[in-house]
């Protein structure tokens, strides 16, 4: 996953060490604004969140939480193109405007 992790650093940009974490908390004008854009609803939808809190200038924040990991991964590595797949469709579809930012 290490290699997934640098394809997300160059799609959402440097300051975030881990999108994937579970928690995520929003004011309510923040989470109106971003989820009234957000278009990937899968695997990539917490880089898609992000990138649009970049564009908005929301302040991101991460904090420490303990974490039990249950054993097994989530993750089947048949899913790895689909991942890949949403990040090139979020690139593409923000930086030639197909994908117009509501605000």
């Amino acid at each position: 996953m290490k290699g997934f992790h640098l394809v997300v650093l160059l799609s959402a940009g440097p300051g975030i060490r881990d999108t994937q974490c579970g928690f995520k908390m929003f004011t309510r004008s923040s989470a109106r604004k971003l989820f009234s854009n957000i278009r990937l609803r899968r695997w990539c939808f917490d880089v898609e969140l992000v990138y649009l809190c970049k564009h908005f200038g929301i302040r991101v924040l991460e904090i420490s939480v303990n974490w039990s990991e249950i054993p097994g991964s989530k993750v089947n590595p048949l899913s790895i193109p689909n991942m890949l797949w949403e990040l090139v469709l979020m690139s593409i579809g923000y930086r030639t405007g197909m994908w117009r930012i509501r605000t």
